[in-house]
């Protein structure tokens, strides 16, 4: 996990993608560009991302004639990354009251399945 943030239901994720990168360029500055899905499309985030974060935002869209499940090339990382998170009780409803308390709880289940796969090594 390079970054997190945990905000309310009234924030959009596109409002709130530029301030996440621009903290993960601070940590891990070789990040040279950025993926994301359908919904953080518009000239206004990707201007936004690029000058908050000084990369470029590059959307990944499924294709509008495929019929069914299809994978996304890259998008499929972050869905896994989801349902690894979803086994987790506590993350898999809203059980927190506040967003530290959630953020902490993430950030534990990440710390969790990264310890399990260097045991596994």
């Amino acid at each position: 996990m390079i970054g997190l943030i945990v905000t309310p239901a009234s924030v959009q994720d596109r409002d709130a993608i530029a301030h996440v990168l621009k903290m993960a360029r601070g940590l891990h500055p070789t990040i040279k560009n950025a993926i994301a899905d359908g919904g953080y499309q518009g000239a206004a985030t990707a201007a936004e991302v690029k000058r908050d974060a000084g990369i470029p935002l590059e959307i990944v869209k499924r294709s509008d004639v495929t019929k069914g499940f299809k994978v996304v090339p890259k998008r499929w990382i972050v869905e896994r990354t989801f349902g690894w998170l979803g086994r987790c009780r506590r993350l898999a409803k809203d059980f927190e009251n506040t967003t530290r308390s959630h953020a902490a709880f993430v950030m534990l289940a990440m710390i969790r399945l990264m310890l399990r796969r260097l045991a596994r090594d």
